[in-house]
């Protein structure tokens, strides 16, 4: 089965429905309503500002969930939590799966898996390297992965999920191990007060090194708008993406709607 498109829903943070071929799957799942506070430890606190743009129960079926991490609420909430008991398997950290049991998957870095649909198409995921924070920061932020899926039909490469890190060697890493045609990136510059100016998911500046050294064709932006800790917009992301000249590979999502994207 050769899949040369996929169709791809921004409903908040880095919360995304995609379907590629026959399989329905769902990242990060954030579906809480705005208003309630959230701390995330070691004196990180936030608010949810913005509810989500499509209910849980409007979903549909889902087949998998892709989840970076499962330590922090702006990536699995309570409202998300209930979605992985109704789905077949989800992919996540080592650690995570250890926690979530049940229908969870570990991967290491590199470390991949298939997925194969009874009508025979298969997916291949390979966990990347992330690093939420400044260096030596994984014991207090914890262990976080990025994804890197492939299939039979891609025309421009394989298609990249950034999960919540910062710009640093790893990130390269995936530019130099594959080709990469479409990349969802994790941005929102996030930090807190008690950090002053250390930040821990990518910059607009951090974004865009990623964009140059990945050289994907296709950028799709999320994980910038809905929380108070997110201190980059979408409008800071996109002058900084112009005076780089890679405006013409950046595709914005409205939120809620459905995006064909060619892979």
């Amino acid at each position: 089965m050769q899949i040369s498109t996929v169709n791809v829903k921004h409903i908040g943070t880095a919360t995304v429905l995609m379907e590629i071929g026959p399989l329905r799957i769902l990242t990060d799942p954030v579906f809480d309503t705005a208003g309630k506070q959230y701390y995330f430890g070691w004196g990180t606190n936030s608010v949810k500002t913005k509810s989500p743009a499509v209910n849980p129960e409007s979903l549909g079926d889902i087949d998998l969930v892709l989840l970076s991490h499962d330590q922090h609420d702006d990536n699995l909430d309570a409202e998300g939590r209930k979605i992985l008991k109704r789905v077949d398997k989800v992919i996540t950290t080592v650690s995570g799966a250890k926690r979530l049991k049940e229908n969870s998957l570990g991967l290491k870095k590199w470390q991949s898996t298939e997925v194969t649909t009874p009508d025979g198409f298969t997916l291949k995921i390979t966990a990347t390297p992330a690093r939420h924070g400044p260096p030596l920061s994984r014991p207090f932020v914890g262990e976080v992965c990025g994804f890197l899926l492939e299939w039979e039909g891609q025309r421009n490469g394989a298609f990249y999920i950034s999960g919540d890190t910062v710009w640093f060697r790893g990130v390269k890493e995936v530019g130099q191990k594959f080709k990469v045609g479409t990349t969802l990136l994790h941005l929102g510059g996030v930090r807190f007060p008690i950090y002053g100016p250390i930040r821990f998911t990518f910059s607009a500046l951090e974004a865009v090194k990623t964009m140059k050294a990945i050289n994907a064709k296709t950028v799709i932006p999320i994980h910038y708008e809905g929380w108070k800790h997110f201190h980059e917009s979408r409008k800071q992301n996109e002058e900084k993406f112009a005076a780089s000249g890679l405006s013409d590979r950046v595709v914005w999502l409205p939120l809620g709607e459905w995006k064909t994207i060619e892979v």
